[in-house]
């Protein structure tokens, strides 16, 4: 049995690997989707204090609360952020580590850092709460559950950078980028081309929007139990 922990993207919330979830678990293995502080389930918590750091920690917790080991951490889109940096604390308890057309940061990035088009206002005064990205979804029904449930989110998980202690590729881990190749991304195309030229890398592609645990959630899990 191999424990799965998936970390969701930015507006969005565990709901989001509600597909995926079921066909992990129908082959036998333990799924943890935490929530990240006001955001989806968790949004009556958000708050302007609410960082990067907050959401390191909600992942954090949940695997040494439920004291999980040998672990599949997967980050999706900005959760890439948050597992990350939760490598300095439970990096020893990652078996492989996923990148889901996600952010790869090195010590010091943020999101505002590795995607310059996003404007973050800060400041006093200044709005705290980012709306949502429009995205697109396979299908009207998928359309109509996911987008009512996309919540604004606070500034500082995207301007806050991500610490990181010992760079990845000398973690003492595994590591898989996975790339939704149906949308443009600067950032996300950058990290892919870096894993599909290193050695150290497993390298994956979804024909698909960047909505991939719901667009695809079969090819997605797939690739998840080839890692088990």
């Amino acid at each position: 049995m191999t424990t799965f922990v998936l970390v969701h993207g930015a507006w969005g919330g565990s709901y989001g690997f509600r597909r995926v979830r079921p066909l992990l678990r129908a082959q036998g293995h333990e799924v943890f989707t935490p929530s990240l502080t006001g955001i989806g389930e968790r949004s009556h918590l958000t708050g302007p204090l609410v960082s990067l750091t907050t959401h390191v920690l909600d992942v954090v917790n949940t695997v040494r609360y439920e004291d999980l080991d040998d672990i599949v951490l997967l980050g999706f889109s900005y959760g890439g952020m948050v597992v990350t940096g939760a490598l300095d604390a439970i990096g020893d308890r990652v078996r492989e580590l996923v990148y889901l057309d996600a952010f790869v940061p090195a010590d010091g990035d943020s999101v505002v850092s590795l995607n310059p088009a996003r404007q973050v206002p800060q400041g006093l005064g200044e709005p705290w709460l980012i709306p949502p990205s429009e995205r697109e979804f396979e299908s009207p029904e998928l359309a109509a559950f996911s987008v009512p449930r996309r919540t604004p989110q606070p500034a500082r998980t995207f301007s806050e950078p991500v610490r990181l202690g010992t760079p990845l590729e000398q973690g003492p881990f595994g590591l898989t980028y996975i790339r939704a190749t149906a949308e443009p991304s600067v950032a996300f195309e950058a990290a892919a081309a870096h894993a599909a030229s290193s050695p150290a890398w497993r390298h994956h592609e979804i024909d698909t929007g960047h909505m991939v645990p719901e667009n695809r959630p079969e090819e997605l899990a797939s690739i998840l139990l080839d890692l088990a």
